[in-house]
């Protein structure tokens, strides 16, 4: 008999949605649509998909355009920018739901490696809302400056070695205000994998080890990781098999089976394997579960991942063929059911989580 689980407000931090310069990728439709088909209430945009979202004008334009196209509710990140906006995006701190600072190379082109600038932003930026970095390996140890000079709450995304988890362990036990994300990218593939997947398997921050790998686990068994998020990034097929693929994988409808599977496999209780999706992100960025808004999962059904099946535009996932444990069965929001297992039923009126709570 089939075992049905409750998880109460799921909520990814870390997407790229695409839409506006980049809807030939995919649109906030339809990855709002493979958000909910996944599980999720309401998902984070970060800032790096053109026109990138660095002044009121691209706040105001993506917020326009989720509110009439989203089946989620969601949020949006403002983004540090080389040419110096920290002043202008702590005014606007409110309508978003944090602030992104790039600080290694990846998509686009906010990267900040000045450390005064960086500094500035995290001055001038609202301790209400979380600052959340890419930051890799020992530049982490930079931003860890900034966190002690500011204690400005920070969030570090797609951790993925075993010398950033050292990093974060240690400074979550000097007390420092910040919280990991890592990626089931990094959970369940290595270095190992890059020469099946090829363009499919090119992320950033790239695959690691095998022992890189069984140190993030260890970090979830220890409770050292807070939040497990997709950094969904889709492209579409013909980019990733180009000679130059771009970074970035889809992960929106893979996350719970993937996390529920280490639920059934690797013992990972289930009660942290849902924090991580859901009360630990609400947690973090200070936003509370409306009533009526769940997933029900099938905890036991067995099944093969098809990129077929996929509700992302881009139609592909590094993880296709893998076969996992949990389905979901129904996503509520607000008493709206708009996913019933098979079909998408978009949000009557998708919300942005912080004006609400500014």
């Amino acid at each position: 008999m089939s075992e049905l689980v409750r998880i109460d407000g799921m909520i990814d931090p870390h997407t790229h949605l695409r839409d506006l310069d980049w809807a030939h990728k995919a649109t906030f439709a339809s990855e709002t649509r493979a958000a909910v088909a996944g599980g999720y209430w309401a998902v984070f945009d970060m800032p790096n998909t053109p026109p990138n979202t660095v002044d009121a004008a691209s706040l105001a334009l993506k917020l326009e355009r989720l509110a009439a196209t989203a089946a989620c509710d969601y949020g949006v990140y403002l983004g540090a920018s080389q040419v110096d906006n920290s002043a202008a995006v702590a005014q606007l701190a409110d309508d978003a739901c944090g602030l992104k600072i790039f600080n290694n190379a990846t998509t686009g082109n906010l990267l900040i490696e000045d450390q005064d600038l960086r500094r500035r932003f995290y001055q001038r930026w609202p301790a209400h809302r979380p600052i959340a970095v890419h930051a890799e390996e020992d530049t982490i140890l930079d931003l860890l400056t900034l966190v002690r000079e500011t204690r400005k709450p920070t969030h570090f995304l797609h951790i993925s070695t075993a010398r950033e988890v050292a990093h974060l362990r240690a400074a979550k036990e000097e007390g420092l205000p910040v919280t990991l994300g890592v990626c089931p990218h990094h959970l369940y593939l290595t270095q190992h994998d890059e020469a099946a997947l090829k363009g499919f398997g090119l992320m950033k921050p790239t695959l690691k080890t095998p022992a890189d790998r069984d140190a993030l686990w260890q970090a979830i068994t220890d409770g050292v990781v807070d939040v497990i998020e997709s950094d969904h990034a889709p492209h579409t097929r013909a980019e990733k098999e180009s000679d130059r693929p771009p970074y970035g994988v889809p992960g929106l409808e893979t996350n719970l089976p993937l996390m529920l599977t280490a639920v059934h496999e690797r013992a990972i209780p289930l009660e942290r394997a849902a924090a991580m999706l859901s009360a630990n992100v609400r947690r973090i960025w200070g936003v509370a579960c409306p009533p009526d808004t769940y997933t029900l999962v099938d905890l036991d059904a067995a099944y093969t991942l098809d990129s077929r099946r996929l509700h992302s535009a881009c139609g592909w996932s590094p993880f296709d063929g893998m076969r996992v444990r949990g389905r979901v069965v129904a996503t509520w929001i607000r008493g709206q059911r708009v996913y019933d297992g098979e079909a998408v039923t978009p949000l009557a009126q998708p919300q942005n989580l912080f004006k609400a709570v500014a």
